[in-house]
C-alpha cells in the first residue's frame, strides 16, 4: 500500500439489480424507517444473497485499486435505517415523521423510550468484509446528530437529550466494530449541513461523546446529500471549521461537483483530510484520469500530502455499477499519477 494519496471510498457502492429493486431504490427519498419491499430475494435466503453481492462489491473495490475499502453497504436500503431502527426506543411499527433535507415530509422511527443499543448490528458486516479482503477496511455508521434529524422524538423531547443517547449507542457500536477487525470507522453525518444552526447547539458534545475512548482510527464524514437527490447544492459549508474540535482523525468532504474552494480545508490543520475528488452527479461522465489528477493538485494546494486521503465525492449507492466502478478506476490510477509527481 502506498504511503502518500491514499485512496478510499465513502460507503456505499451500487447493489446489484437482481437483488434490489434500483428503480424502486431511486425514485425514492433513502429511507429511515425499513423499507424491505426494495429487495428482490426472499427473505429466507436474503443474507446469503447480500453476502454473495459484498463480494462482488469487494472484488470491484480491489479491482479498480482503492486502498482502503468497505463492504459496499450492499446490506443496507440506506446508509442509516440499518442501524437506527436496530436501536431499543424506536417505533417501527408506528413510525413518526420529520422533514427531510430537502423540506418534505418522510416516515421515521418515532422514539417511544430510551434509545438503547441492545445488540450489534454491524459486527457480522465487519468479521465478513476482513474474512474477505486483505486491504485496510472502513466500517460506516450513521452519527448521533443526523440520526437526531431523523427521528420523531416523542420521548426526550429534547433534540440534544436524544442526540447523547445516540451517541452512547454509536460508542458502544464503533467498539465493536474495531474489535471485529475494522481499521477505520466512519460516522456519517450530512446533517451537520443541512441543519447548521442546530449543530453549533449540540453537535459537538455528541459527536465527541460517541468517539470517547474509542481506541482506532476514526473519520467523520459530513456532505450535502446523495447527488442523485438533492440537486440543489451550496457551493461551501456552514459547518466546517467547527469539526476540528471534534475527536475524529479523519473529516471527510465533498468537494468535485460544486468545484468547492479547498481553502477552507486551512481550518481543519490538525486532521487527516479526506477529500472528493470524483463527481458523482446522475449527468456526470466518468472522469479522465488527467481531471481528476487536476482535482488532487488543486487539493494540495491547501493540504500537505501526508494529510490527504482521495474519495468519491460521496457514497456510490445511486450510480450503474459501471459508471462506479470507471470512476473509482480514474481516482486510483489519478492518485498513482499525482504520488509519482511528488517522488
Amino acid at each position: 500500500m502506498p504511503e502518500l494519496l491514499l485512496t478510499t471510498v465513502v460507503g456505499s457502492y451500487p447493489q446489484p439489480d437482481w437483488l434490489v429493486d434500483r428503480a424502486m431504490l431511486g425514485s425514492r427519498l433513502p429511507p429511515r424507517t425499513r423499507a424491505k419491499e426494495i429487495w428482490r430475494v426472499a427473505p429466507e435466503q436474503l443474507e446469503q444473497a447480500q453476502d454473495d453481492a459484498t463480494v462482488v462489491a469487494i472484488r470491484d473495490l480491489e479491482r479498480a485499486g482503492i486502498d482502503i475499502i468497505t463492504d459496499g453497504e450492499i446490506r443496507r436500503e440506506s446508509y442509516s435505517n440499518r442501524f437506527a431502527t436496530a436501536l431499543q426506543g424506536m417505533d417501527l411499527d408506528r413510525p413518526g415523521t420529520a422533514l427531510d433535507r430537502t423540506g418534505h415530509p418522510t416516515p421515521v422511527p418515532r422514539v417511544v423510550g430510551p434509545v438503547r443499543r441492545t445488540r450489534p448490528v454491524e459486527v457480522r458486516d465487519v468479521e465478513f468484509l476482513r474474512a474477505n479482503t486483505d486491504r485496510p477496511i472502513k466500517a460506516t455508521l450513521p452519527g448521533p446528530f443526523t440520526m437526531s434529524q431523523q427521528a420523531q422524538d416523542d420521548y426526550y423531547k429534547d433534540e440534544a437529550e436524544l442526540a447523547m443517547a445516540l451517541a452512547v449507542a454509536v460508542n458502544e457500536e464503533i467498539r465493536a466494530l474495531f474489535a471485529a477487525g475494522a481499521d477505520v470507522v466512519q460516522i456519517d453525518e450530512p446533517y451537520l449541513q443541512a441543519r447548521s444552526e442546530k449543530a453549533r447547539r449540540f453537535a459537538i458534545p455528541a459527536i465527541n461523546r460517541a468517539l470517547d475512548r474509542v481506541q482506532g482510527t476514526t473519520a467523520l464524514h459530513t456532505c450535502f446529500g446523495y447527488a442523485h437527490i438533492v440537486h440543489e447544492r451550496p457551493n461551501g459549508y456552514p459547518f466546517l471549521a467547527e469539526l476540528s474540535e471534534t475527536r475524529a482523525a479523519q473529516i471527510s468532504i465533498e468537494s468535485a461537483q460544486q468545484n468547492v474552494d479547498l481553502s477552507v480545508l486551512s481550518a481543519l490543520k490538525d486532521k487527516q483530510l479526506i477529500v472528493g475528488v470524483i463527481d458523482l452527479s446522475d449527468e456526470s461522465p466518468v472522469e479522465d484520469v488527467d481531471t481528476v489528477a487536476s482535482r488532487i493538485r488543486n487539493a494540495l494546494r491547501f493540504v500537505d500530502a501526508e494529510r490527504l486521503i482521495l474519495a468519491p465525492d460521496c457514497g456510490m449507492k445511486y450510480l450503474p455499477r459501471e459508471k462506479a466502478f470507471g470512476k473509482l478506476s480514474a481516482l486510483a490510477q489519478a492518485a498513482a499519477r499525482v504520488r509519482s509527481e511528488l517522488a
